[in-house]
């Protein structure tokens, strides 16, 4: 539309500018113009003449009962319109409908991050939004801020340990370990178990780099002057919660992993185990974006989550 206008220099030309051009349009005077864009009449008059070194024409010429626009104003007055109609509507807040939003939306999370937030959150999302999209992708943390500013990511589940400081976030909550077993065990028939018969028994634990047969829970028992004997590492929660259910091995496992679980029994762990929290983090890129704002407050009211921060600076 802008080309239509033809003005000798656009860099002379503001929205203010033809926003007076359409006062003086729609009113046919410089004096009622100025009421209307509550200025002075010296200022308009100011304006129009910047117009009409713009457009090179006088656009307005003067009457004893006003002024009237010239077939070059005529001209001119649909695409400036037009012009100042579009502009409007790049103001207005965008407003997201998720019944009929169509959105693909990148979350990177632990497997045990898919089993506590997103499969509980999953149905919630199919429910509400239909047309949305989930990617979900393992969490990298060494280049976690370099994926949200390549728009490879949109939403992460982390610990605040592993979060980058210039990411907004919220806390999601606070998770806990517990003592699992597969629920005939011969050692299930109790809440807890001591610390002897703890350290009897064949231990799997969870290591991500798949090489690692300590955690934790050997740091808690070390402290008072124990240990356990741990003969199987795997790389993930879900693979393991399987193992113990066909085997006599037990795990210190974060309790949202197998509270639901009928085919496992959780029981106290004889020693303290410092537990996480775990929380969503995002870019400032979809900070403000209406869909992704939505998703968010849904995950959010999902999971219970607390106060969020905004990112560190």
């Amino acid at each position: 539309m802008i080309t239509a206008i033809r003005m000798r220099d656009i860099r002379s030309l503001d929205l203010n500018l033809l926003k007076t051009f359409v006062a003086l349009l729609d009113e046919g005077s410089v004096t009622r113009a100025a009421d209307r864009l509550g200025l002075t009449q010296p200022a308009v008059s100011g304006m129009l003449g910047r117009l009409r070194d713009s457009f090179d024409d006088p656009l307005f010429v003067r009457t004893r009962r006003g002024i009237l626009p010239t077939t070059r104003a005529n001209a001119l007055a649909g695409p400036i319109r037009q012009i100042l109609s579009e502009v409007e509507a790049l103001l207005q807040p965008s407003v997201f409908d998720p019944a009929t939003a169509e959105l693909t939306v990148s979350l990177a999370a632990t497997d045990y991050a898919l089993h506590a937030v997103v499969m509980p959150f999953l149905p919630r999302l199919r429910a509400a939004a239909p047309g949305i999209r989930v990617s979900v992708q393992p969490v990298q943390n060494d280049d976690v801020h370099a994926r949200f500013e390549r728009g490879e990511v949109d939403l992460a589940l982390v610990t605040p340990e592993t979060a980058p400081p210039d990411l907004h976030a919220r806390h999601l909550f606070d998770e806990n370990y517990v003592c699992a077993l597969r629920h005939d065990h011969p050692d299930a028939s109790g809440r807890s178990i001591d610390i002897d018969r703890f350290c009897a028994l064949d231990h799997a634990l969870v290591s991500y780099a798949g090489q690692r047969f300590r955690g934790a829970t050997d740091d808690a028992l070390a402290a008072v002057g124990r240990q356990r004997r741990v003969v199987l590492s795997v790389t993930g929660f879900l693979v393991l919660a399987e193992v113990l259910k066909t085997t006599d091995l037990v795990a210190v496992v974060p309790s949202r992993l197998v509270r639901h679980d009928a085919g496992l029994k959780m029981l106290r762990p004889p020693v303290e185990i410092p537990g996480f929290s775990k929380i969503a983090v995002w870019h400032d890129r979809t900070h403000r974006d209406p869909g992704h704002r939505w998703l968010r407050s849904l995950l959010f009211e999902t999971m219970g989550g607390e106060t969020g921060t905004g990112p560190a600076r």
